[in-house]
């Protein structure tokens, strides 16, 4: 499944009337699926205002109206002269059931449910004047909201805030990215009838979900032993920061490795998971260090100033790595590109901006192009921390469809590398490695889903969620009954 922009969904839709679609038979489709989520949403609803623009997205919304007429609902429609195109014979369709209000007599004082069809994803600039009004009336009046396809006014401010928005034939940037995705209330996604070879163009993100990444689970044969199904080497630590590499040694234990190794600076009180084997060092340079037994590393989390000669000495074992927090510096990374190491690196905004030699704020702005820049200019995975996780790497990217706000706490990035390391160590490829990785790691949030929980509470849920997507439990949020995280 594809994170659609703007322009790719038009260009969908294009294509799709090329191919003998109807473009009105799309709309619709579109209106109708409006229709049946608002009712479905709110059952006993017997009054409905349609508020409706003069394009595409109010086009949708007469067809809407018509819909809940013809089922017996009480419905005024208040929009604009002007209509063309689909919209027109959409309005010429419902005129013959009711007349149409203007839009400066909108009254939503009966309504039961508004449905929002002033605007659609073709903003180029903020609304102003009486169109700001209009969004800023909806969300005073205090009323159930369904917006067609999304909110009037995403991605600016002011926009209307909607209690369920229906995500017409794929989901856009405002139904994932926050604060878009906030304002949608509920999404569900509405199929309109485009070819599937449409909704899958391989040039936009992957969107992380229940089906694509069971696949990527690693098989635990009957004749598993510790050894057999991944060891890991978690390298980092210091005297400030004990609790990252013991961290990150859980997330990998509880993401499927059979063995997991922690070195750490012997000043350092690190204090390992029971079932981990300790290999206290002087220095990084130790020879033990070579003598891990591990498939795959995890490197940085909380290696505080010497991260970067935990990093240099790591890079010797030449296994796949994952590398975060103190190994996170360009001339690391580098290093280990230069290598043809395979390599896995988990950046924060802030780490992030400082590999790009960058703003905070630009990241944070353009995340998805923050990664991409990463995964080009490091010949690297790259996986960018936020609301949500966004993955690159050259040629390809990823978002993700799982976890809430709830896990902005401490160490929850330590379990993150930890469980990437895990499924590395177990043979996937990086990509395949980061992705099921971060799947997880959002689903234990969600599976804990309250303000408060610590980062050893996430690697601890691990086992059951990866239970649940084995045993094909799990949905995706847009999917109709489903609650996203406000």
């Amino acid at each position: 499944m594809r994170l659609f922009t703007p322009e790719a969904m038009r260009q969908a839709d294009a294509r799709a009337v090329e191919l003998g679609y109807p473009s009105l038979l799309l709309m619709e489709a579109a209106g109708r699926a409006v229709a049946e989520a608002a009712r479905a949403a709110w059952p006993e609803a017997a009054n409905y205002v349609v508020v409706a623009g003069k394009g595409n997205n109010g086009g949708d919304g007469l067809v809407a109206a018509r819909w809940l007429r013809l089922w017996g609902r009480e419905v005024r429609v208040f929009a604009p002269e002007g209509h063309r195109g689909d919209a027109a014979l959409a309005r010429a369709a419902l005129e013959a059931h009711l007349e149409i209000e203007p839009l400066e007599a909108l009254d939503l004082r009966e309504a039961d449910v508004v449905v929002d069809a002033l605007f659609g994803t073709g903003l180029t600039r903020p609304l102003e004047g009486a169109w700001a009004e209009l969004a800023e009336r909806i969300n005073a009046a205090g009323r159930p909201v369904v917006a067609v396809d999304v909110p009037s006014g995403l991605p600016y401010a002011p926009h209307v805030n909607a209690d369920v928005t229906v995500a017409l034939a794929g989901l856009k940037p405002d139904h994932v990215f926050y604060p878009g995705r906030s304002a949608c209330g509920r999404i569900q996604l509405a199929p309109i009838g485009l070819p599937p070879a449409l909704l899958e163009p391989r040039e936009l993100p992957e969107l992380l979900t229940p089906a694509a990444m069971r696949a990527l689970l690693p098989s635990r044969p009957g004749h598993a032993h510790k050894g057999s199904v991944g060891r890991v080497l978690v390298v980092g630590g210091a005297v400030e920061y004990t609790g990252a590499p013991a961290l990150a040694a859980l997330g990998a234990y509880r993401a499927g490795a059979g063995l997991v190794t922690v070195a750490y600076p012997s000043d350092a009180r690190v204090e390992p998971p029971l079932e981990a084997v300790r290999l206290p060092v002087s220095r990084w340079q130790d020879a033990r260090l070579f003598e891990a037994k591990a498939e795959a590393l995890a490197v940085g989390m909380g290696g505080g100033s010497g991260g970067g000669a935990a990093a240099r000495a790591a890079l010797k074992l030449k296994k796949p790595t994952v590398l975060d927090a103190d190994a996170l510096y360009p001339e690391v990374v580098k290093a280990y590109a230069a290598a043809a190491v395979p390599t896995v690196i988990t950046p924060h905004p802030g780490e992030a901006a400082r590999l790009l030699e960058t703003g905070v704020g630009t990241v944070v702005q353009d995340p998805l192009g923050a990664a991409c820049e990463l995964a080009r200019r490091f010949r690297t995975t790259a996986v960018l921390k936020g609301g949500p996780t966004v993955l690159c790497e050259p040629g390809r990217a990823a978002v993700n469809t799982t976890g809430n706000p709830a896990m902005a706490t401490g160490g929850a990035g330590d379990v993150l590398s930890g469980a990437i390391a895990a499924f590395l160590a177990a043979g996937l490829a990086p990509w395949d490695a980061a992705r099921l990785g971060v799947y997880l790691h959002g689903l234990a949030g969600d599976h804990l889903g309250r303000t408060g929980l610590t980062a050893h509470e996430l690697a601890e849920a691990l086992p059951a969620v990866r239970e649940k997507l084995e045993l094909g439990y799990l949905r995706p949020y847009w999917e109709a009954g489903l609650l996203n995280s406000r």
